[in-house]
């Protein structure tokens, strides 16, 4: 992950700040964004709403974490409201409703495997989805995660252990 230097990142304009953001930390971004709201459009609707907060606070950041922990969080909390404004109108068994999602999605190629780790990590606390899917998917190293996530490597590998056993639990019933 490419992050940039402080003096130079401060000495462009905001416009110049985000469209460096974009360039560097769009495919990022969007696969951070992806697996929470399955489906490609919405991903990209997601992701644009990002980049939409990420301007309006970009004067705001102080750079006392790393810029993608920011952008990170950022981008989950706009998932999640995603998330949130339509189970308001949309649907009654949420889970159910983001495995149809995914299903439907004519950008999803994952297999019958790949559809019931979705399915399991559904399962999970949402603390605990967060941390596999930094760890498994986005393979970060559990010092990012603590950083991202302000919780102690001690407790993300004890999320993260909790999770592997009830995901092979699941797999195993299912």
């Amino acid at each position: 992950m490419k992050h940039p230097n402080i003096k130079f990142f401060k000495s462009l304009s905001i416009d110049d700040q985000l469209n460096w953001i974009v360039k560097h930390y769009a495919q990022d971004l969007y696969w951070v964004i992806r697996p929470i709201v399955k489906t490609h459009e919405n991903a990209d609707d997601v992701l644009q709403n990002t980049f939409i907060k990420v301007y309006q606070n970009l004067p705001k950041f102080r750079h006392d974490s790393k810029l993608f922990s920011w952008l990170y969080r950022i981008a989950v909390n706009e998932s999640l409201s995603f998330l949130r404004r339509h189970k308001l109108t949309a649907i009654d068994n949420s889970d159910e409703y983001l495995i149809n999602l995914l299903t439907q999605d004519p950008y999803y190629s994952g297999d019958e495997i790949a559809l019931k780790l979705e399915k399991a990590l559904l399962n999970l606390p949402p603390k605990q989805q967060e941390i596999f899917r930094l760890k498994y998917f986005n393979e970060l190293k559990f010092a990012e995660i603590a950083e991202i996530t302000g919780t102690s490597v001690g407790g993300l590998k004890a999320n993260y252990h909790l999770a592997v056993k009830k995901i092979k639990k699941y797999l195993s019933e299912h």
